[in-house]
């Protein structure tokens, strides 16, 4: 089976589109390169970059809405783990320019390097279309030739992929053991400039003690999350999803953070029954899946949604001061806003595109979430608030309300 610069991206459906290969796509010495995976699509207008190596993307065939993808290449600084972690990447239009100064290769070379296939080419109009209308679907890119593989071959292997709902990928994604995250905003700092003692990756240590001690349970965090807490002064302590009730109990942390990550919420049964054993013991906060985990551990329920929410354009309404955010997004589950309030959450923010439980607090513990990423990358900063309102629920050790939402959106404004 010869590689071809062709490639085909087979849906579920029996949608099959041609285009042609790049990135992984294009690597040598192999018979051919096929990704399989959820297919989704993300509307950010840039961002590639940061989206590609968000690891809840993990098992997913990422399609971009934008026309033209790659025009300033790929800067290391901007990644938000080791590398892209998709099962494949879509885009109508590969620019063949790369302007940035950043910039230190070209997105085909980056994807080609790491072996994730990557097809453009395709109207990428239509294949959203039929991605809203039908729902997210599982999809196949290849490069195998034509006359080794039918459309209809590809179709059948797109509709062998195990489904999305069932699948624990945080468990694929969680760090193997403990560690600690030292890096803070930098130069893109909300208040401007470096943390003068927080050193960069792989200098001296901080040269004194941090104001909070906060316990993360990684399950595929981005690492502007992690900035964002070390910017506030927070000493930041990762660990697999496997941690236990008392290993966050040992660390004695003022505060514990459940971050974002793949695959379906209700069957990442560790970090629940972690969540139900020591809720309310120690101010909590979670982004995105983070956010489902907790709300599972309180006794609420998630459903798939029809094709999710990614992109950097999400309108959100904070229903305790009743102003709108400009959200970055990207999860295909939501939580059940009746089971919630059954259980004790309280909704804080909601979508405004459908309708759907966008946060919630405790009433009467301090446990906080949101299923949207404050911490953009990329994206609007409008949300950034929502890590001061941690750092005010690490202080006062009580559940959060409208006051201090309202305190750090001013703040932020400001």
């Amino acid at each position: 089976m010869p590689l071809t610069k062709f490639a085909r991206l087979a849906l579920e459906d029996g949608t099959v589109f041609h285009g042609r290969a790049f990135g992984g796509s294009l690597r040598s010495g192999d018979d051919a390169i096929e990704g399989a995976g959820e297919v989704v699509f993300n509307t950010a207008m840039c961002g590639y970059q940061e989206a590609l190596t968000d690891l809840s993307y993990t098992g997913q065939i990422l399609v971009m809405t934008a026309t033209e993808i790659g025009n300033y290449g790929i800067a290391p600084e901007d990644l938000e783990s080791a590398s892209p972690c998709v099962a494949g990447f879509v885009v109508r239009e590969l620019s063949q320019i790369v302007s940035n100064q950043r910039a230190t290769r070209g997105l085909s070379d980056w994807l080609q390097e790491s072996g994730i296939p990557a097809i453009s080419g395709i109207d990428t109009r239509a294949l959203v279309r039929r991605l809203r209308q039908g729902g997210a679907m599982r999809g196949v890119i290849s490069t195998v030739a034509l006359a080794d593989a039918t459309d209809m071959a590809l179709v059948e292997r797109a509709r062998a992929i195990p489904s999305m709902a069932g699948a624990n990928l945080a468990a694929r994604v969680s760090p193997r053991c403990a560690g600690t995250y030292e890096e803070s905003l930098g130069e893109w700092g909300a208040k401007g400039g470096r943390v003068a003692e927080v050193p960069s990756p792989g200098s001296a240590r901080r040269l004194t003690p941090a104001r909070f001690k906060v316990v993360a349970i990684d399950c595929g965090a981005k690492r502007n999350i992690y900035r964002h807490l070390v910017e506030r002064d927070c000493e930041v302590e990762f660990l697999p999803h496997t941690a236990t009730a008392a290993d966050i109990r040992a660390r004695r942390p003022d505060g514990l953070f459940i971050s974002n990550g793949p695959g379906d919420p209700a069957v990442v049964k560790t970090v629940i029954e972690t969540l139900r054993e020591i809720a309310g013991e120690v101010p909590t906060f979670g982004i995105c899946l983070g956010h489902q985990l907790l709300a599972l551990s309180l006794g609420a329920t998630t459903w798939k949604l029809k094709f999710g929410h990614r992109g950097a354009n999400q309108p959100v309404r904070n229903l305790l001061t009743g102003r709108v955010e400009i959200t970055s997004q990207n999860h295909g589950f939501c939580v059940d806003e009746a089971s919630l309030r059954a259980a004790g959450g309280e909704p804080t923010h909601v979508h405004l595109n459908d309708g759907t439980l966008a946060g919630f607090r405790h009433t009467t513990k301090p446990i906080f979430s949101v299923q949207y990423h404050p911490e953009a990358s990329p994206g609007p900063h409008d949300s950034a608030y929502l890590f001061d309102v941690f750092i005010e629920m690490m202080t006062s050790r009580k559940p959060i309300g409208a006051h201090e939402m309202e305190r750090a959106q001013a703040a932020l404004a400001s």
